[in-house]
């Protein structure tokens, strides 16, 4: 079965206006002048217009100081009900400490130990799981790649849910995928994964995006599609479920102020 991530999100977040987010503020901290960021941004202000809720803005020069980092940061928290730390942000940026300063009243990424929400690409993860019946108990499972965004949150959630978690990062053998039943990448290499490298009926479930002779690339050759017994294609997979994640997210930090 090949996930129509469009399809899953847009049930999300059909559900989540019955609830009413108008007058909703979602910050969102970046880099100015990036044309990634500002792809990656208006896929979240065109849902955030279907729902209600204000985009606040603030972005970083690319010389911005720790003190300038640390004031927008505080503007926002203080002008909004969440916030997103747009990576990647500019090279000068401690990103790590910016995240801890970071309030988890505003954290609707889930970036930290703190944090009330769980990250939205890992909430992606279980909505897939979930909606295709698969349990994970037991099951072995392998994240390739260990980053904050994809890899390190849903090696958390597979834990949590009972599977046998096996985290692989570049230049580790890709041999323990032969074995996995259910795989989740994160590695932002383009087709890294091959069909051959898979057993038969895996669940599949693709969040490395990078680009590639300027189209947008998971980390699955799609032909893998033809040995998954559950498969996320990119685009269109896991990224608009994640989208979807991060305002529900924000719903429920606005629940606690």
């Amino acid at each position: 079965m090949i996930i129509d991530g469009k399809a899953l999100a847009a049930d999300i977040v059909e559900s989540l206006a019955q609830k009413n987010m108008h007058g909703l503020k979602l910050g969102v901290l970046m880099s100015a002048g990036d044309a990634a960021t500002e792809s990656f941004i208006r896929i979240k202000s065109r849902v955030a217009e279907r729902l209600g809720v204000t985009v606040v803005r603030r972005e970083l020069a690319a010389d911005a100081t720790e003190v300038e980092e640390l004031q927008a940061l505080q503007e926002l928290v203080e002008a909004t009900q969440g916030i997103i730390l747009q990576l990647p942000l500019p090279r000068v940026t401690d990103t790590a400490k910016l995240i801890e300063a970071l309030p988890a009243s505003h954290n609707v990424d889930g970036l930290t130990t703190n944090a009330s929400v769980r990250p939205p690409v890992a909430e992606a993860v279980q909505h897939i799981l979930s909606i295709s019946n698969v349990e994970a108990q037991g099951k072995n499972a392998v994240v390739l790649g260990a980053g904050r965004l994809v890899g390190a949150p849903s090696a958390v959630l597979l834990r949590e849910l009972g599977a046998n978690v096996t985290t692989l990062v570049n230049g580790d053998s890709l041999v323990a995928l032969q074995e996995a039943d259910i795989v989740v990448l994160g590695a932002g290499e383009p087709g890294i994964v091959k069909p051959e490298m898979l057993k038969d009926g895996v669940v599949l479930i693709d969040a490395g995006t990078s680009e590639s002779a300027g189209k947008l690339m998971g980390d699955a050759d799609p032909a893998c599609a033809e040995v998954a017994s559950i498969y996320t294609p990119v685009p269109g997979g896991v990224g608009p479920i994640a989208v979807a994640m991060i305002f529900k997210n924000l719903f429920a930090l606005a629940g606690e102020c």
